[in-house]
């Protein structure tokens, strides 16, 4: 083989390695992204369990305010 096609075969080869190294950073950058996140939806639904919405006590508080009802129809 001719010199000029060796140089060609090892640009090619340097090519696709920095390529390769370029993928391997972006897997790895990804993989750390994908960890934050993770933790991050896990703080997400721990404020969403401790801010419910009202309609889900309104049966217990209503049951608790029968009396005062009761009390309010007699004035």
């Amino acid at each position: 083989m001719p010199a000029v096609a060796w140089v060609t075969v090892i640009i090619a080869v340097l090519i696709v390695a920095v390529t390769a190294v370029g993928l391997l950073r972006v897997v790895l950058h990804l993989a750390h992204v994908n960890s934050t996140l993770a933790a991050l939806l896990g703080g997400v639904r721990a404020v969403a369990d401790k801010t419910a919405t009202v309609p889900t006590v309104v049966g217990s508080v209503n049951s608790n305010l029968a009396p005062v009802r009761a009390w309010t129809e007699t004035v």
